[in-house]
């Protein structure tokens, strides 16, 4: 079976020295590590919004960045779908509109709406579908973007620390629907987090980080 995602980076900022390797099957997996680590700049590489000094990233099989042979393939063209910290939502368009915006695999306005309406249904926003971004929570607000994320039929979705500017109560609260929304359909995901709790709940595989490395993984067990 081929792998979800292969990733063998390195890249120097600054100070820092960024040099790992892990692999990605299926589900959620986390990375998880102090601020700081290389989390984050390890989603960006995969999302090929900044390019490795060296090694190769692998989706579904198909090379993505492989320095070596100088391949580089636009984020655009990547087929990720994103969740970031403060949800990055469109302020001037409708909730439906941001999600609808993301929508590849269908043609025509109206389709695309439907496809968006669906998601936000899957993610308990579709009372917001007419709302601007800026009337919202900051919960209600990572709903959507979790539900952008989904609707372009994406082969990866990635989550930067999607919960850390929220409170306890509604943290918990999503946690559980991001689990249950990325589980269900099918997506393999990457998450960030610095909060272990965060980590256990909502991994399948949790990869720890320190200082730009890889020190370990662990298959998260849950019941039956």
């Amino acid at each position: 079976m081929t792998a979800a995602l292969e990733v063998t980076v390195a890249r120097h900022i600054g100070d820092f020295d960024l040099d790992v390797a892990f692999t990605v099957e299926s589900g959620l997996s986390v990375l998880f590590g102090p601020s700081g680590a290389g989390k984050s700049l390890t989603l960006s590489l995969i999302a090929g919004l900044i390019r490795p000094d060296a090694g190769t990233i692998v989706i579904n099989g198909q090379v993505m960045t492989d320095s070596a042979r100088r391949i580089y393939v636009s984020p655009q063209r990547r087929r990720i779908g994103m969740v970031f910290q403060d949800g990055l939502l469109l302020p001037h368009r409708s909730v439906l509109d941001n999600v609808a915006l993301a929508v590849r695999q269908t043609s025509g306005r109206r389709a695309r709406r439907a496809v968006a309406r669906s998601w936000l249904e899957r993610v308990g926003a579709e009372e917001f579908a007419g709302r601007q971004p800026g009337s919202l929570s900051g919960g209600q607000r990572q709903r959507v973007a979790l539900a952008r994320g989904l609707a372009g039929d994406p082969a990866l979705v990635l989550l930067d620390e999607p919960l850390s500017a929220l409170d306890a109560a509604v943290r918990g609260e999503l946690r559980k629907l991001i689990r249950e929304v990325i589980i269900s359909s099918g997506v393999p995901a990457v998450l960030v987090t610095h909060d272990r709790e965060e980590a256990d709940q909502l991994g399948d595989v949790v990869i720890a980080y320190n200082e730009g490395r890889v020190m370990g993984s662990r298959a998260v067990e849950r019941p039956e």
